[in-house]
């Protein structure tokens, strides 16, 4: 089967993300899931009731009761919301080491084997939900820990378990405060730092979180923007590579030294990469810009 293969030139349209939302108890991040693109929680934290902004919700008590879910299913929602990733995962946990031993160690923990298959079992899982074309939003409580001086945010799952959710994670913001007394915020930041992780493939500000009575539809918005700047940041270097293989046949017209001379001039202005790629043609013709003489010569045999 031949692959295929996506051309540099060609755009990869962004439609679905997975995205991870991390934050202490009792910031919003459940209700924030909420404001999302026709949502349904997985709840598998047995929380869901305590957002006053609660949709369509499923209480998971254990990973059978999802395993066999079906596009039919989710066919009304947009958006999976899994609430939290920490315990869908170690539900999945306990699922493998029941079905078999190998996957549990003397201490009744996941063995390096069990770990493997729950890396595998998750991603896949996720990436079903995804071939859906449904949006995924992972919400997780976090800790805090010395480290040196500094003290870092981290997500609070058991073990090496929390490296898959920032593997398959394409987005990662926490949500913190600033401020304080009377004069704190709600902010959501996707930026990485020495103190939090995060993933800001948008480059988006840190933002302010609003009411979500008056925002009902606050995260939706949020992803809508990602996918929109990840698109046009597609678009846009399609458009410059196709600018720059316009502006290269144009340049292998030049043939003598004159009209590389010519040609010289007119790009005092222009952009970096369109001077390199004049520099280029100009080498693959046999001429080579001398410093001393400010233009484009014949190079020596």
């Amino acid at each position: 089967m031949a692959l295929n293969i996506v051309k540099a030139s060609q755009p990869i349209e962004v439609k679905n993300l997975i995205t991870c939302i991390y934050a202490p108890p009792g910031l919003g991040k459940t209700s924030m899931a909420f404001t999302s693109d026709t949502p349904i929680l997985l709840d598998f934290d047995k929380g869901a009731h305590r957002s006053q902004f609660r949709k369509d919700t499923v209480q998971i008590g254990a990973w059978d009761e999802i395993e066999q879910i079906t596009a039919t299913d989710l066919e009304p929602y947009n958006t999976v919301v899994v609430d939290t990733a920490g315990r869908a995962l170690d539900c999945l946990a306990a699922k493998l080491m029941s079905d078999n031993s190998k996957m549990k160690n003397y201490c009744g923990q996941l063995s390096l084997q069990g770990f493997g298959a729950l890396k595998g079992g998750f991603s896949g899982w996720l990436n079903l939900l995804k071939s859906f074309g449904k949006d995924i939003i992972l919400i997780a409580h976090m800790e805090e820990k010395q480290i040196g001086d500094e003290l870092v945010e981290r997500l609070d799952i058991q073990g090496g378990s929390k490296g898959e959710i920032y593997k398959v994670a394409d987005v990662m913001g926490r949500i913190r405060i600033e401020g304080s007394g009377n004069n704190w915020r709600r902010v959501l930041d996707f930026n990485p730092s020495a103190s939090g992780f995060g993933k800001n493939p948008a480059q988006l500000a840190v933002q302010e979180i609003t009411h979500f009575s008056s925002s009902p539809d606050y995260f939706a918005g949020i992803l809508a923007s990602i996918k929109g700047e990840l698109n046009k940041q597609s678009e846009g270097a399609r458009k410059a590579r196709e600018e720059s293989e316009r502006l290269r046949a144009d340049l292998e017209l030049l043939e003598t030294e004159q009209d590389f001379v010519d040609a010289l001039s007119q790009f005092k202005n222009a952009p970096k990469d369109h001077k390199r790629i004049l520099n280029e043609v100009a080498n693959g013709k046999g001429f080579q810009f001398s410093k001393d003489e400010g233009k484009f010569v014949k190079a020596a045999a």
